[in-house]
């Protein structure tokens, strides 16, 4: 006997739409969607990736898939580029082809993660999905999926769906000395476990979190790239999705950078160029016209948790082995630390010449092994034009090809049995090592860690963090390719389908 689940009527309601809720509803060409209501939203960026995309290829080929109905479809290779198996190669020449010819936009092996192209490649307020969990936009909203469901979308531009409901975290405040965005992610469970919405205990679990929507309020002016910092992590809280409300101005700083890294593109040999042209089109559109939705004021969430910065004195970690078991530096210091890995898709070029600037000081081999995988191939670039690879060389560090590296466990592996600090996404037992014993926290922490050996006392951090203070506005500089030579002159060589 089959049987279907048939769609329950969404409750009538006079309140506000959520942010979430408007940009699904304009995905469907509606004000909003309710809470339960099923719908069909247009899928406007639609992300696959390695370890997935052989069985959507699959999966498209059963739906007789000759060309994406999806605004754009793009296919990457982090999770398996740095360490390929003998299939992988094969994946490697064969799927970049397949998902080109049917208009899509394949990256090649080396590029690194998915995440930090997928999110260059945004339109605001718009929906999308992606066959990795962490496919979470900072700008816009993503609600992940399996291969199956990515296919169906890619092929015919939308995707089912019913709408979850939402999770609002408002952060009011300061942001206090030392403290990172990556505090401010353990912040959320930290606050949640105080306020009774979250248990880290595994029988009778209380998630509030869990299959619903995280809207993020209160952080206005972060740059994007910190934005997704909050919106990656909404997948270790078991979240469905994440809105994150930004000002207009760090998207527009964004989307001008990205404009010229997709020009960039076209002249390096990716493809599809016509979709490539397109997405620049649509960003130069907004630019022209920039317009961002906002909640309204009565919208309804099923819990609202309200962050005070002032209270978030200290650095937070998640502690072994689990992204909810989160705890106080002062409740985990001089715990010894084995190894150390800086990477993922939680970080960015600024996390790298932090660590780099606090290693620099440091004379000799570092007492931990310690590992860098920048995100994307750019960041290498830069990194190494402004000879921090040979600040991470002179100490001992292990260089990885950008993309997933440790995070995803299938690649190479810390030692058995070790105590580690990583940057990486999530630590559940057994993923970056046999046994391993892994807490999660920033990458300045983190560096202080390999530094120390030892997991540092508040006092011990924020004298290293403090030193951090009088280079930030160069650290902290992001990848903005309409100010990089390089990528300029590149870009200017492109002339838009439309002129020729």
């Amino acid at each position: 006997m089959t049987v279907f689940q048939l769609p329950v009527e969404a409750q009538a309601s006079t309140k506000g739409y959520t942010l979430a809720q408007k940009m699904v509803g304009k995905a469907c060409g509606a004000a909003g969607v309710r809470a339960g209501q099923y719908c069909e939203p247009k899928m406007t960026t639609v992300g696959s990736q390695d370890t997935t995309g052989p069985m959507t290829r699959d999966e498209l080929k059963d739906l007789a898939c000759l060309g994406f109905s999806a605004d754009l479809v793009m296919q990457s290779f982090c999770h398996t580029g740095a360490y390929p198996k003998p299939i992988d190669v094969i994946t490697h020449h064969t799927l970049p082809d397949f998902i080109m010819n049917r208009g899509g936009v394949s990256l090649r092996p080396g590029d690194g993660i998915i995440h930090s192209w997928l999110n260059r490649m945004l339109v605001p307020d718009t929906v999308g999905t992606g066959g990795d969990s962490h496919t979470r936009f900072p700008i816009g909203i993503s609600f992940p999926a399996g291969s199956g469901l990515v296919a169906f979308a890619a092929a015919t531009g939308v995707m089912p769906l019913d709408m979850p409901e939402s999770v609002l975290v408002r952060f009011k405040g300061e942001l206090q000395p030392g403290i990172t965005l990556r505090d401010l992610v353990n912040a959320i469970p930290h606050q949640a476990i105080k306020d009774g919405h979250l248990t880290v205990e595994k029988a009778g679990k209380v998630n509030i979190f869990s299959g619903r929507v995280l809207e993020i309020e209160g952080l206005p002016t972060l740059k994007v790239e910190q934005a997704f910092e909050l919106s990656d992590s909404s997948a270790e809280r078991s979240a469905a999705g994440c809105s994150i409300k930004l000002d207009k101005e760090p998207i527009i700083e964004y989307l001008n950078s990205n404009i010229v890294m997709l020009k960039w593109m076209i002249a390096e040999g990716y493809g599809d160029v016509r979709t490539i042209t397109r997405r620049i089109e649509e960003m130069e559109a907004w630019l022209a016209n920039p317009e961002l939705m906002e909640a309204d004021k009565d919208a309804e969430y099923a819990a609202i948790i309200e962050i005070d910065l002032n209270e978030v004195k200290e650095p937070i970690v998640a502690c072994p082995n689990d992204p909810d078991d989160v705890k106080l530096l002062s409740e985990v210091a001089g715990q010894k630390i084995d190894e150390v890995f800086i990477g993922s898709c939680m970080t960015n070029i600024g996390h790298f010449r932090a660590a780099g600037n606090l290693l620099d000081k440091y004379n000799g081999q570092l007492p931990t092994r310690l590992w860098v995988s920048p995100p994307t191939k750019m960041d290498a670039s830069q990194l190494s034009d402004e000879g921090y690879y040979s600040i991470f060389g002179r100490v001992g560090a292990r260089t990885e090809m950008p993309g997933c590296s440790l995070c995803m466990g299938n690649q190479a592996r810390v030692g058995d049995n070790t105590t580690v600090v990583s940057t990486s996404t999530r630590n559940f037992p057994n993923r970056l090592g046999n046994n391993a014993n892994v807490y999660l926290s920033s990458a300045e922490l983190a560096a202080v860690a390999a530094i120390e050996g030892k997991l540092p006392t508040v006092a011990e951090y924020m004298k290293y963090a403090k030193s951090l203070d009088a280079v930030a506005a160069e650290t902290y500089r992001y990848l903005n390719f309409d100010q990089i030579k390089n990528y300029t002159d590149k870009a200017d060589t492109i002339i838009s389908i439309k002129e020729a």
